[in-house]
Formats: C-alpha cells, sequence, structure tokens
C-alpha cells in the first residue's frame, strides 16, 4: 500500500440545538468584528435568530443557484465597500458557494452553517456560472474555518428536498470511491457516509421532524464531502455540473437522478469500489443496494421532470466529453455519454438485467 493523504485544517462543532451558542463562540474565536451574514430570504428568520448578539454590518438575501458571476461580483463589491472581516453563511450549497465566491478574491474567513445535505462548506471546491457554463476549482482560501452543524436547523427542509439533498451527499461518496486523487482514507471516509446516508435518510422520510435520522444524514454529509473533496470530482460530478449550468437544472435533484447511472456504468469496472460500495448499503451489488435506498425514499426519477428536453441533454453529450475525468474507471465515449444521459431523462432502470432479474426472485 502506499498512497499520499492531504487533510484539510477545519474546525467542525456538531450539537443539535445549539447553533446560535456554537456561532457565537467560532466568531469570538475568529475575532471578527465586522460579519456579513449570506442567507436568502426565505433563511432570514433562521438566520436572525442564530445569528442574534453578533456585530453583523450587513446582511445579504441575493443567493442564486450555481452562482452566477454576476451575483458573486456585486456580493464581492457590496463585502469590500462594508469593510466585512468574517462571512457567516446560513443555508444551503448556493449559500455557501456564494460565501466561497467571495473568499476567492478577498480570502476573508468563513464559518458556514448549512441547513441542508449539499456538503459544500466541508470542501476547498468553488464553483461559478457564466453564460451557461458552470465552471469550478479548488483554493484552500474558500474552505470555511468553522462548521456549525446543527441537526435541528434542517427541521423545516421538506422531504423531498431533504431527500434529494441528502443523495447528493451520497454522490460524493460514490465519486469519491474513484475520484482522480482517490486513496484508502477517502474510500473508508465515504463507506461510512454512505453507511450512515443509507440509515439517516429513510429515518427522515418515516420522522420528518425527528432529530435521530437528520443527525445521521448530516454526520455522512460531513464525511462524504471530506471523501470527496480529497478525491476530486468524478465522472457523475461532471456531468452533473454541465448540466446544471446549460439547463439550470435544480442542484440536488440532478444529483439524485444521474448517480445510479453513473454508478451503473463505472461499478463493473471498478470491482473494489462497487464492493465497498455495496457493503456500505449492506446489499449484494452496489446498484442493488442505491435502488433499494432510492425506492425506500421516493427519490427523484427521471430529468425529464425538471423541464429538459431529451434534444437538450443530447446538446449536452461533447461537453460532458470535454471534462471527463483522468483516471475514470472505464474509457467514456460520445455513444456512452448519449447512453447514460438519454437513460436518465426516461428514468430508466439503471441496472443490468442480471441484477434486474436478481432482484425479482
Amino acid at each position: 500500500m502506499r498512497f499520499e493523504h492531504e487533510s484539510l485544517t477545519q474546525r467542525v462543532c456538531f450539537a443539535s440545538g445549539g447553533a446560535a451558542a456554537l456561532v457565537r463562540a467560532e466568531v469570538e474565536r475568529l475575532g471578527a468584528s465586522r460579519v456579513m451574514v449570506i442567507a436568502a430570504a426565505a433563511e432570514a428568520e433562521l438566520a436572525q435568530t442564530v445569528t442574534a448578539g453578533l456585530p453583523v454590518v450587513l446582511r445579504w438575501d441575493e443567493v442564486v443557484m450555481h452562482v452566477p458571476v454576476e451575483v458573486a461580483e456585486r456580493a464581492r463589491a457590496v463585502a469590500a465597500e462594508h469593510g466585512v472581516d468574517l462571512l457567516l453563511s446560513v443555508g444551503g450549497g448556493s449559500t455557501t458557494g456564494l460565501a466561497k465566491a467571495v473568499a476567492l478574491t478577498s480570502g476573508l474567513p468563513i464559518v458556514a452553517v448549512p441547513t441542508t445535505y449539499a456538503g459544500s462548506e466541508a470542501t476547498s471546491v468553488w464553483g461559478m456560472t457564466e453564460q451557461a457554463r458552470k465552471t469550478t476549482g479548488v483554493d484552500v482560501r474558500v474552505l470555511p474555518r468553522s462548521v456549525v452543524y446543527d441537526a435541528a436547523l434542517t427541521v423545516s427542509l421538506p422531504v423531498p428536498m431533504s431527500v434529494a439533498s441528502g443523495l447528493n451527499a451520497l454522490a460524493h461518496c460514490v465519486d469519491a470511491m474513484w475520484g482522480p486523487r482517490v486513496d484508502p482514507v477517502d474510500q473508508a471516509l465515504a463507506g461510512e457516509g454512505i453507511r450512515a446516508l443509507a440509515a439517516g435518510l429513510p429515518a427522515v422520510v418515516a420522522d420528518p421532524a425527528g432529530l435521530p435520522g437528520r443527525e445521521q444524514t448530516l454526520y455522512g454529509t460531513y464525511l462524504s464531502a471530506v471523501a470527496f473533496s480529497s478525491a476530486g470530482s468524478g465522472l457523475h460530478h461532471k456531468i452533473c455540473h454541465v448540466l446544471g449550468g446549460m439547463f439550470d437544472l435544480p442542484h440536488a435533484q440532478t444529483h439524485a437522478v444521474v448517480l445510479p447511472y453513473v454508478l451503473a456504468f463505472n461499478a463493473p469496472a471498478a470491482p473494489e469500489a462497487e464492493q465497498r460500495i455495496a457493503a456500505a448499503f449492506g446489499a449484494g451489488s452496489a446498484i442493488e443496494g442505491l435502488e433499494r435506498l432510492r425506492r425506500d425514499v421516493d427519490a427523484p426519477k427521471a430529468l425529464r421532470d425538471y423541464g429538459v428536453t431529451e434534444a437538450e441533454v443530447d446538446n449536452a453529450v461533447q461537453a460532458v466529453l470535454d471534462v471527463v475525468p483522468d483516471g475514470n474507471p472505464r474509457p467514456v465515449t460520445a455513444a456512452d455519454v448519449q447512453r447514460l444521459l438519454r437513460a436518465a431523462w426516461r428514468g430508466a432502470d439503471p441496472r443490468p438485467a442480471s441484477d434486474e432479474e436478481e432482484s425479482r426472485q
């Protein structure tokens, strides 16, 4: 065994019901006196509660999915104008993403308070969209200095969105199993992340107001993001970033729909990773475990449900080919991408015939 693994420096505070006190402690620890709170209008009341008593000089609620460059530039300008010395994000991946976009050019520290299972808060990955093209990168400046996880803040997230967001986290785990920089530490974290998410999501569906399922899902989300940040973006995320940028599709739902098709495509060429995934699910095969979970939580099923046409997904084939990561478990052709995207568009059964037949026995 031979590998190199780099762990990112980040403080993580996890306590249900403790967000306000933990946030206050983190802001004081970082010595901030001019805080910019980034939270979408829908999260305004929650953000007010979490940030009560803090030295807030600016509240920013223009949060847009996929972080358009023009939105990032406006937020950067206002942060500079107000002499902000700390960014505090309260919300999902788009909110964290905007804070990262500001930090990318300013170097300002971020304290992130997630209210979904996006996982962006635990990665050094940033992403912005311009002219229907999403660009991503890696920069240590965008990694939040502190993350405050409070499962109680996710209780208001509706079950369908919780499911889609949690499956987005699961996609981080799967991609981490064969990402371009994958190592055994990443795979161990991803495996435990899959186990926690597979346990947590059905519990959220069964008891949306209960904390145990939310806590397991949030814990799995953190592990998924740490593994993904180290292993690097795999084929699944490259596809979803292309689709999201080109067609402005909802981020979490796109990941939830596309994941089984990428797993079914790559798994036969990565048998060791496939068995790790299967074991984490407690299933005979990785795709069987994922499909069982998707049935249990009534996962999003097809890209066509989100307004994109089959002809449009065909137009994404070349853009996907242009960003296929090095070291993908198997070669990727234009025909492969077209078949995968069309299957995801229809919501076809992703399993090979043998798995499908076995599941019926």
